[in-house]
């Protein structure tokens, strides 16, 4: 595979392939009862009990 032909792969399939990507993390983060677990995460410092390591 020489260069040329790496560098539109690049920019095309590279390019859908991260957008992609970026969609589903996006997606991931704002799905339907995540808000608990971000909720629990944000709080954890805070909690004595789950802090002994």
């Amino acid at each position: 595979m020489n260069y040329e032909a790496l560098r539109h792969f690049a920019d095309s399939w590279g390019l859908v392939f991260m957008t992609g990507v970026f969609l589903t993390l996006i997606g991931w983060t704002f799905r339907p009862g995540a808000g608990r677990s971000h909720h629990e995460a944000a709080h954890r410092i805070f909690d004595e009990d789950k802090n002994d390591v």
